[in-house]
């Protein structure tokens, strides 16, 4: 059992889940302007850099950078979809969904599952071990220092930051993704979304490789797929695995726990909270996975006095972040790798 757990508080009074409670319905005519603010600039900048590739490859990959913070917003609203929190009606949440994804490069129905699971196993000491949440899962200090040298070994590379936040992101969203790897054969509706995905891409890619050629299509597309894939990796992780981070046994787990002490509050400046749409208030995300993005800032502004107890980072905080590897239950905090 953690040392810390049992210290830290794990509920809220009614009056407050009340008030939570009033920012969980989705406003459909700020969804629908999300919609056309974000995937009118993210069309236009298509057009744009495929005009550009022949021009200047410069311009090209400059334009990359708001393409791939455009990338990220359009993967929140789909993980808002996944939620059935962006629109009212289940069937406009599941279309945008998919929509979305052509995108994002991630199954829709695949990742639904994948996430959902995570949203109840979150900083549980006893359900770790699922591939999904690699980047945010972690051994006990404990646990690492009874692994024999090699394993040691083996496990401070494969979670070398260098390795899982530069690295392994762009395979994860041009391979990975591209399988359904850990799904069960039961599981009839996320297979199909991962081949249904791979069809459409290539009925998408396929055309534009004949029109302008691969070296073009990749100029345009793949920069900023690298780009977005390392900064939504990042922001998944970091949210989780900070020094304050708590992680519980079952037994102490609950989730305005898990949320309130295991997920962190990134707070960003205006327009990097606009490309990642909200979603570094993952306190609140975890609390009510209901309220969609862009009602998760008002509410936790109104909601300040409980939401004192999480913990803020600054940008320049959360870049460290990665370094924090192993859980130590005896200081109840995340630490680094120990010196060898």
């Amino acid at each position: 059992m953690s040392l810390v757990s049992t210290t830290i508080p794990t509920a809220m009074d009614a009056a407050e889940q009340a008030r939570i409670r009033t920012f969980q319905a989705p406003q459909q005519m700020r969804a629908v302007w999300q919609v056309v603010s974000t995937f009118g600039p993210y069309l236009a900048l298509s057009v744009a850099m495929y005009a550009l590739a022949k021009v200047s490859v410069w311009l090209t990959l400059l334009l990359a950078i708001p393409y791939s913070g455009l990338m990220i917003r359009i993967f929140i609203f789909q993980h808002d979809c996944g939620h059935n929190s962006f629109f009212s009606a289940p069937l406009h949440n599941r279309i945008l969904g998919r929509a979305c994804s052509l995108v994002t490069l991630t199954p829709f129905a695949w990742w639904r599952r994948v996430h959902a699971r995570h949203h109840v196993s979150q900083n549980n000491l006893d359900l770790r071990g699922y591939p999904a949440d690699f980047y945010t899962d972690c051994l006990t200090l404990a646990e690492y220092e009874a692994l024999s040298p090699l394993k040691r070994r083996l496990y401070r590379i494969s979670h070398n930051p260098a390795l899982i936040h530069l690295l392994q992101p762009l395979l994860v969203f041009l391979v990975l993704q591209r399988l359904p790897f850990d799904t069960p054969l039961s599981f009839a509706a996320e297979r199909r979304s991962v081949y249904g995905l791979n069809l459409a891409l290539l009925l998408i890619f396929g055309p534009l490789i004949y029109l302008f050629g691969i070296k073009t299509v990749l100029l345009v597309h793949l920069p900023a797929l690298t780009i977005a894939s390392i900064i939504g990796i990042w922001l998944f992780s970091v949210q989780h695995r900070f020094e304050e981070s708590q992680w519980f046994s079952q037994a102490d787990w609950t989730q305005t726990g898990a949320a309130l002490h295991g997920s962190s509050y990134l707070k960003l400046p205006r327009l990097l909270r606009w490309f990642s749409a909200d979603i570094g208030t993952h306190h609140l995300h975890h609390l009510r996975p209901s309220i969609p993005n862009y009602r998760l800032h008002d509410c936790h502004e109104a909601c300040r006095e409980t939401m004192a107890v999480v913990t803020t980072l600054t940008l320049a905080e959360a870049l460290k972040t990665p370094s924090f590897a192993l859980w130590d239950e005896k200081r109840g905090r995340m630490v680094p790798f120990p010196a060898e």
